[in-house]
């Protein structure tokens, strides 16, 4: 069944998925993706040159990593604004300046002209006619010790040897950055409260809740205008 039609989505809507490193972004994706005859966004892992180098010297590559990120991540935007929409999108651009980015310049492993260039990288594309904003934002939350679960069952050998620290600043880092958030409407879903691995029909009950949210800022669109 085509959920979209039953609780009645616009096909040409833009639905970000958002949230921290295993938290099970890309199973979201594709499961509204599946439901909503919609097409996906991922960002690209397994063909990303600077990723392993990243993880092993943060100072070395952080730099790079984000401006890779961030060309990846426009090009995708221009080919959701060229289709028009109707695409569930697997992490936003947004985190990128506001967590990844940020966190490596306050940390010391990015330099203040690379983080300033970076930035000023980012702005220049949101301006453009070829970045369509989402009309919602998915946050997905839950707790740090779910999450570590997570992605140790994922496997990668990349996050395995990550020290711990890294992932709970991360954990403090997308909590803070989502409280503040408001580039867009944000709904909130705790990984907790649903298991589309183990039951796929559960996405339903989560696309009835994005279609109620979406009527509901629909309507204070419309109210404000």
């Amino acid at each position: 069944m085509n959920l979209r039609n039953k609780y009645d989505i616009p096909k040409n809507a833009v639905i970000t998925i958002a949230g921290t490193v295993g938290v099970g972004k890309s199973t979201m994706t594709n499961a509204l993706a599946k439901a909503l005859h919609f097409r996906t966004s991922f960002e690209k892992v397994d063909t990303n040159p600077y990723l392993d180098k990243f993880y092993k010297d943060f100072s070395r590559w952080s730099f790079h990593l984000q401006i890779y990120f961030l060309a990846e991540r426009f090009k995708e935007q221009k080919r959701i604004f060229e289709y028009g929409g109707g695409f569930i999108q697997d992490r936003s651009i947004y985190e990128d300046t506001g967590i990844f980015a940020r966190m490596h310049y306050e940390k010391g492993t990015m330099s203040k002209t690379d983080y300033e260039t970076y930035t000023s990288l980012f702005e220049a594309m949101v301006m453009t006619p070829y970045f369509p904003h989402p009309d919602l934002l998915i946050y997905l939350e839950g707790s740090l010790e779910d999450i570590l679960k997570r992605i140790q069952e994922r496997g990668r050998p990349m996050e395995q040897q990550t020290p711990v620290e890294y992932w709970e600043e991360m954990h403090n880092r997308y909590e803070n950055w989502i409280n503040h958030f408001n580039a867009c409407p944000v709904l909130r879903l705790n990984i907790s409260d649903y298991d589309l691995m183990e039951d796929e029909n559960s996405i339903e009950p989560i696309v009835e809740r994005i279609s109620q949210f979406l009527k509901y800022t629909q309507k204070l669109r419309t109210a404000s205008n």
